[in-house]
């Protein structure tokens, strides 16, 4: 998931956008990804797709889970896919291009508002 999203890189933002062609948001950005890789289909909707997920400590992120934030004063508002080493991916509005930050990004750290695994619990 982790290498299909890092492809995506520099794709254009687009609110709505669920696919590279047209531009993607954060949440079509990972329900494409996700569908491309394992041919699930999530919503378009960080906070549906963070309710068909599952909650796991910050400690045990993995490359693929998936980050939250709450951007907009509500839970869940943007999203991206934790690529290791501290680091996500996501299709931001600002600056308009799907790119990696740091999970200490003074911007985002402080709004994470919770990350969760696509796979179930053992």
């Amino acid at each position: 998931m982790v290498i299909f999203a890092m492809g995506l890189l520099d794709t254009g933002y687009r609110f709505g956008g669920r696919n590279p062609e047209a531009g993607l948001d954060c949440s079509g950005m990972v329900s494409y990804i996700v569908e491309q890789v394992s041919g699930k289909r999530l919503p378009h909707n960080a906070l549906q797709i963070a309710q068909r997920t599952r909650p796991i400590q910050v400690s045990e992120l993995q490359p693929g889970d998936l980050v939250f934030f709450n951007t907009q004063k509500r839970p869940h508002s943007h999203m991206g896919i934790y690529i290791g080493n501290g680091r996500f991916i996501h299709a931001p509005s600002s600056r308009g291009a799907v790119r990696i930050e740091r999970m200490d990004n003074p911007y985002f750290s402080p709004r994470l508002d919770g990350v969760r695994s696509l796979l179930a619990a053992n």
